[in-house]
């Protein structure tokens, strides 16, 4: 099997426009301003309406991703889409994007690993491209979590956003691809699970509805402690296999959860604030979006530049954990 490379054509993404703010939660809740900065960073998060399923904000992100790349829905050869909050149990809401990005027919399959989507798609869609299955994949992360927001609950209520951020990848000449680590551990999925969404319960009764226990429950203390550790031994893995060390990484843009979660795993990288792009105060938990809205932003600000090692690194529901090494290219060349 021959293998070419891959990198990064566009990248682009989109958030509903209605937007639900810390004083608006005050409201609902007994929680301040300052309560929820301090132990998140997060100032507003975007809501979607109810009429704006997850591939309404898929296919925009994937719009503006395309057009970012110069490129039409025809020349896109697959399309991954990570969420956990697709438009239905089936079919998978990749296929729907395709169908309204008028590329029906096209491959087009799902992942569900929470807040690790994108790094989990980064690198089964890279994989495609360099093995040379596909020589485009338009990769998603898309996510609407405040339809399962319970909010009477303090600790989840706050935390939670809708949006979608898209990549287009591409095979080049020249691989941005540097190395990943991938990681899943399912013995406690009690930590941060949705109950009654699937089979490994039954229906929910009238009193589990009435007590909102069909909503997201997480266990805080147990996923910051585990986020910080294997965000950074993630790190340290995807980095050796890419023969770079922390200090050479430019631009560090982790899983926007909690903004001491992110200062924590700085600190320990020793990665200087300025270098790790942080925007949870505007959007608040996007889970598989967070990443690829973060990237988009880095780029529209020109924050990037030809060669720079970037950091990707998350963590979610499985429990799951994920980084990759990428170096940006700027203007690289399609493989023929």
């Amino acid at each position: 099997m021959n293998i070419t490379g891959v990198r990064i054509a566009g990248v682009g993404h989109f958030v509903p426009e209605q937007v639900l703010t810390n004083a608006d939660l005050e409201r609902l809740l007994d929680t301040s301003d300052d309560w929820i900065m301090s132990r998140t960073g997060m100032k507003e998060r975007h809501v979607a309406r109810l009429d704006e399923p997850t591939s309404d904000i898929a296919l925009a992100a994937a719009k503006n991703a395309l057009a970012q790349a110069h490129l039409e829905p025809r020349d896109v050869n697959c399309i991954i889409v990570a969420t956990v909050t697709p438009d239905y149990a089936f079919p998978a809401t990749a296929c729907v994007v395709g169908s309204k990005l008028g590329i029906a027919g096209v491959p087009a399959f799902d992942m569900e690993i929470g807040c690790s989507g994108f790094i989990y798609g980064l690198t089964v869609a890279a994989s495609l491209v360099r093995a040379g299955i596909f020589k485009r994949v338009l990769l998603i992360g898309a996510e609407e979590l405040t339809r399962l927001v319970n909010y009477s609950d303090r600790s989840t209520a706050v935390l939670f956003g809708d949006g979608a951020g898209a990549v287009v990848l591409e095979a080049t000449e020249h691989d941005s691809y540097l190395g990943a680590e991938l990681g899943a551990d399912g013995s406690a999925p009690e930590n941060l699970y949705l109950p009654f969404s699937g089979t490994a319960q039954p229906p929910p009764t009238a009193e589990d509805l009435a007590a909102k226990r069909n909503t997201i429950q997480m266990n805080g203390r147990e996923v910051f402690r585990f986020a910080v550790t294997k965000m950074i031994e993630a790190t340290h893995v995807a980095l050796a296999q890419a023969g770079v060390t922390p200090s050479d990484v430019r631009w560090l843009i982790p899983h926007q959860a909690n903004r001491r979660i992110i200062d924590a795993a700085a600190k320990q990288l020793n990665m200087p604030s300025d270098r790790v792009i942080v925007n949870i105060d505007r959007y608040g938990n996007t889970s598989a979006a967070s990443i690829p809205i973060a990237l988009s932003e880095a780029v529209a600000e020109g924050k990037l530049k030809d060669g720079d090692v970037i950091l990707f690194v998350g963590f979610g529901a499985g429990l799951s954990w994920g980084a990759v090494a990428w170096r940006w290219s700027a203007n690289g060349h399609a493989a023929a």
